[in-house]
């Protein structure tokens, strides 16, 4: 936390208006070599965004995310104004405290002074304080908070009477590190004393380190003269701090609510201490802003509290605390709620349920902030041991089956390393130590990333931990560990739960692209928790090796030695993480996902490991050992000759036309592409570049990036995918609502069309950066022909907007095939769309009802399916019926199995990612037209997709 000392106290200062204030408070920061001049400019943005003023006459300016740029250095500095000025908002204010913030400090600034808001004469002695050590003084001063919460029950508990419930609740508070032993002891030596209503109380000053109250009530009846006990309160008492915890008990028993804690639950009995009716209507509602409630949505809530039409009430729910004035800017910020935690909102009358939903739905939508959801299946986990068996050992010489992540083929032994076990204290008493040890290892992991960079040598590996290095750096992530370390947290326990919120909320967005960055996410986190606990790999052998490990982290995919390492396999993960895409770009073949059974295997175990099959098999004979051996040396043969031919047109043995593009996730990989072969773009996510941004990319942005590609080249077609966002991989300035099943909610075209001037901006973007080259724009998503027409209407307006010569000439509007309804429907489109491409990957999941990153059944997420196949082939023959071309654009398009089907089936165009341009071309020259067809009805005749992949390999 940042401390006030007297020399950041400037006094008698005065000012002819806000603006003037706000420039002596620059200037003061300036001075004191802490922020660059621009650092102003910061301030006033955000006024403009927020007035800074939190009440009793302070204000505490800072700077705007974006302005932290010009922070040299964290800091603070008060500047007192004893004439008061104006601010912009009309209040009065006699105090700035200006904050230059290189993270979030100003909420450790705001959290030390919600307990100034609370005193109304503070306002007077500010502006008539004579020296800064005064100021400092009635600014830093911090009331002790007496403890009352969940954690300070001790319900149902097996008792046989009072003083056995007495000493239940001191133990719960010496867990809990209130009191000592001797608060203990001294519970023990005098009997509780009866307060009436079943209730009783057990009090002591000795041993206490937090004024607190516990209350511990019977698991069955008990009797104490004459009377049935409800419960028996353990007051650890301090002084006057315990005070707020006496007025509590006192105002329980003069309502006579008393007995309403028998038998009630830790929400009840928190509710019932609060103060709260038993007729009062209640409504929970959960804080979903990053940086909890904090003053900009804390006015939001104020604002609509007062728009209510009954007086509106709200504490936190996990807390014993008396509800606040939700009216009340400086009580709601005390509340000090922080993201994830619940809000109990109460009110009382005839309107009292229309003004709960108000206030509640306005904290569900972020409070003018844009929020992510918050996954509740994660908040409350019961720790339990586990009674799960251990997985059976693989069986030798049988195919063991996982998910296709790196298509090679792999024999080796088998180096499994086991996830490293980090253990650390969970709390520690020198917070200041603590902070220091976590940012000197964090400096060290940044260091370790910088030399992977520096050997990556560029590429996605060095894109992949480049980002490592950004996620290293977030200022939210280091201020959320320092922020448990000052509440008694370890360092290493500190980081890792910063990193755990933060992955949790990745998770939520379930989206393969980017749910598997909460994989990142933990990858940089046990980065620097192996620092701080001196935990270290074992080192690999100095032989070929398949590396096989439960999951494994981007950044130690890229630590691998490719000479050594034959393959990879892991226990989980999905074919989407970041570690797969870095195999890929590695050339290492790799099966994912393939179960905890590969965890029994032994060290030195021979594996064959099929990365295109997605099979391992272990000890196999010698007989399976020479057949993979052979395929081994023959694919080997194959890569080197494919890579000779690669700009040869892609073919059949007979002749037949097949395009062979390429998939791009960035358009900066558009030239690589094209050295590989690739004769176009085949699907280019274009949401890459909204996710790269912090806002909307404008016009001119999007055409620049567009253009790169289109220039790369060189006159080959484009097919770039229209953003395809929504509930499931949602932008960050975009919020969309929860959705219970974001895969079939507001995704796609769906959601682009609820904002039809995103979408506007796009294809106007995409149609200039195309003038004088081939453009075919995709649309993703679609469910039916009335989708398509709505955009199609504003590509129409935008063609005749555009002069012809700024715009592209030769384009084609065509759709997705990702929803079975479109193929299904693929008649009533082909006679309106330019174009289909299958999308394989989601048309499969949505067609078996798979996910296609389940854990256990990603497996048999298996394009080959007949019923996929089937839907394909509708499609193909919808589309040649008009004169239409169809693709294929997901993961079967490179299965080399697959290839004679889609063929055989009459797809038109081939697109993969761009390593496997060269090896799609080469099998395409390994058979002919008849044979393709003899094999698509082959495995259009079989029943699963395990049947269609075994007589296809019988061929």
């Amino acid at each position: 936390m940042l401390t006030l000392r007297p020399e950041d106290i400037r006094l008698g200062c005065q000012a002819a208006d806000w603006r003037d204030a706000l420039d002596q408070a620059a200037e003061a920061l300036h001075a004191a070599e802490l922020v660059a001049p621009a650092y102003r400019d910061g301030l006033y943005a955000r006024e403009a965004q927020s007035s800074t003023y939190l009440g009793n006459a302070i204000a505490i300016p800072h700077g705007t995310a974006e302005s932290r740029e010009h922070v040299r250095a964290t800091g603070i500095r008060v500047l007192q104004f004893p004439a008061g000025v104006e601010w912009h908002d009309g209040e009065r204010v006699h105090v700035l405290v200006t904050i230059a913030a290189q993270s979030d400090e100003h909420l450790d600034i705001l959290r030390q002074l919600t307990h100034v808001l609370d005193d109304d004469s503070i306002a007077q002695r500010l502006a008539a304080a004579e020296s800064a050590a005064t100021v400092a003084r009635l600014l830093s001063k911090s009331a002790i908070e007496a403890r009352l919460n969940a954690d300070t029950l001790c319900l149902n508990f097996p008792a046989r009477d009072v003083r056995e419930l007495a000493l239940a609740g001191a133990a719960r508070l010496r867990q809990l590190g209130c009191v000592g032993s001797d608060f203990v002891a001294a519970v023990a030596e005098h009997a509780p004393v009866r307060l009436g209503q079943g209730l009783w109380l057990a009090t002591s000053g000795r041993g206490v380190e937090t004024p607190a109250l516990a209350l511990a009530t019977p698991e069955t009846a008990v009797h104490e003269a004459n009377e049935a006990v409800t419960g028996v309160f353990s007051l650890a008492a301090d002084g006057s701090a315990h005070k707020s915890l006496l007025e509590r008990l006192l105002a329980l028993l003069e309502n006579g609510n008393g007995q309403a804690l028998r038998g009630a639950d830790a929400a009840t009995v928190l509710a019932r201490l609060s103060g709260e009716s038993t007729t009062a209507h209640t409504r929970l509602a959960r804080v979903l802003n990053a940086h909890g409630l904090h003053a900009r949505p804390a006015k939001q809530l104020v604002q609509v509290a007062r728009e209510q039409a009954v007086p509106v009430r709200v504490r936190l729910a996990e807390a014993g605390g008396q509800p606040v004035s939700a009216t009340s800017l400086t009580k709601v910020i005390n509340l000090g709620a922080r993201r994830g935690q619940q809000l109990a909102f109460s009110a009382e009358g005839e309107d009292a349920e229309a003004a709960l939903t108000a206030v509640c739905e306005a904290v569900s939508s972020g409070l003018g902030e844009a929020v992510l959801p918050f996954d509740e299946s994660r908040e409350h986990v019961a720790p339990r041991e586990d009674d799960t068996p251990p997985p059976e050992p693989l069986p030798a010489d049988e195919p063991h089956p996982g998910v296709a992540a790196s298509p090679g083929l792999a024999i080796a032994p088998a180096f499994v390393l086991q996830t490293p076990r980090f253990d650390y204290p969970e709390r520690a008493d020198d917070p200041v130590a603590q902070t220091q040890r976590l940012e000197s290892a964090i400096r060290e992991g940044a260091e370790q990333l910088e030399a992977l960079v520096r050997e990556a040598r560029g590429g996605e590996v060095a894109q992949i931990l480049a980002m490592h290095e950004e996620m290293l750096q977030d200022g939210e992530l280091h201020q959320a560990a320092r922020e448990a370390i000052g509440e008694g947290a370890s360092a290493e326990a500190g980081w890792w739960e910063a990193i755990e919120t933060a992955a949790q909320a990745q998770e939520r967005l379930a989206d393969p692209l980017l749910a598997e960055r909460a994989a990142d996410l933990r990858d940089v986190g046990r980065r620097v928790l192996g620092i701080l606990c001196d935990v270290k790999r074992p080192d690999p052998p100095d032989h070929p090796y398949i590396l096989v490990t439960d999951d494994i982290g981007p950044s130690d995919v890229a630590r691998l030695d490719t000479r050594r390492v034959r393959g990879l396999l892991t226990a989980r993960g999905g074919a989407t993480a970041h570690s797969a895409i870095l195999a890929r770009a590695l050339g290492i073949p790799a099966v994912v996902g393939a179960g905890p059974r590969v965890m029994t295997l032994e060290g030195g175990t021979e594996l064959i490991l099929d990365g295109e099959r997605g099979r391992i098999t272990p000890a196999p004979s010698t007989e399976r050992r020479d057949a993979a051996q052979q395929r081994l040396a023959e694919r080997e043969r194959r890569e080197a000759e494919a890579w000779e031919a690669r700009f040869d047109e892609a073919r059949t043995r007979d002749g037949h036309r097949i395009e062979v593009a390429a998939n791009l996730g960035n358009t900066a990989h558009a030239a690589d592409a094209v050295e590989r072969g690739a004769e176009g773009v085949g699907l280019l996510r274009t949401e890459f570049l909204f996710m790269a941004h912090a806002k909307l990319p404008d016009l001119d942005t999007q055409i620049a990036e567009y253009r790169e590609a289109l220039d790369a080249l060189d006159g080959r077609p484009l097919v770039a995918r229209t953003l395809d966002v929504g509930g499931d991989k949602p932008l960050p300035y975009w919020p969309v609502p929860q959705e219970a099943n974001p895969f079939l909610g507001l995704r796609g075209i769906r959601l682009t069309l609820t904002r039809p001037e995103v979408l506007e901006t796009q294809l106007r973007a995409l149609l200039m950066a195309a003038a004088g080259k081939p453009l075919r724009i995709m649309l993703p998503m679609v469910k039916d022909v009335a989708e398509f027409r709505a955009a199609r209407q504003i590509v129409d307006r935008l063609l005749e907007e555009i002069p012809a010569e700024q715009r592209a000439s030769d384009l084609q509007l065509g759709v997705m095939i990702e929803v079975p309804s479109c193929a299904l429907l693929a008649p009533s489109l082909a006679a309106e769309v330019d174009f289909f491409s299958v999308g394989t990957n989601d048309l499969t999941q949505y067609t078996l009802a798979i996910d296609r990153d389940h854990p256990q059944l990603s497996a048999q997420a298996d394009g080959l399916h007949p019923a996929v196949l089937r839907l394909i082939e509708m499609t193909v023959q919808a589309a040649h019926a008009h004169g239409k071309w169809v693709g294929v654009c997901g993961e079967l398009a490179s299965d080399a199995t697959a290839v004679p089907v889609l063929v055989g089936l009459g797809i038109d165009e081939l697109s993969v990612s761009a390593r496997q341009v060269p090896l799609v071309k080469a099998r395409l020259r390994e058979f002919d037209s008849e044979e393709a067809r003899t094999q698509a009805g082959l495995a259009l005749a079989q029943a699963t997709s395990e049947a269609v992949r075994n007589v296809l390999e019988v061929r």
